[in-house]
């Protein structure tokens, strides 16, 4: 059962990762909410997954969920005092 969740939440992980770059321009630096999410997800699902008690893999869930709520609405504030970027470089 350990290594069944933990495969999941390495899986999951991996795809946020790898699916949260397909998303937004790759010009503009304005992911802050992209990165709080994932990063939020998986720390909340580690956290989750090591408090004590039964039914780890619901806790590891739970604590996922709440740590990417978190982690979207820090990285959204963050993205919003931002200002816009300067196109640079390039081809013109």
């Amino acid at each position: 059962m350990k290594i069944k969740l933990l495969k999941l939440l390495f899986i999951s992980g991996l795809s946020m990762g790898l699916l949260g770059g397909c998303s937004g321009q790759e010009v503009v630096p304005n992911n802050a909410t992209q990165t709080g999410v994932v990063t939020g997800a998986l720390a909340g699902s580690v956290i989750g997954y090591n408090t004590k008690g039964n039914h780890r893999g619901q806790r590891a869930l739970v604590g996922g969920l709440l740590g990417a709520a978190a982690g979207g609405v820090i990285g959204n504030a963050v993205d919003n005092q931002n200002t816009t970027p300067q196109q640079a470089g390039g081809w013109q």
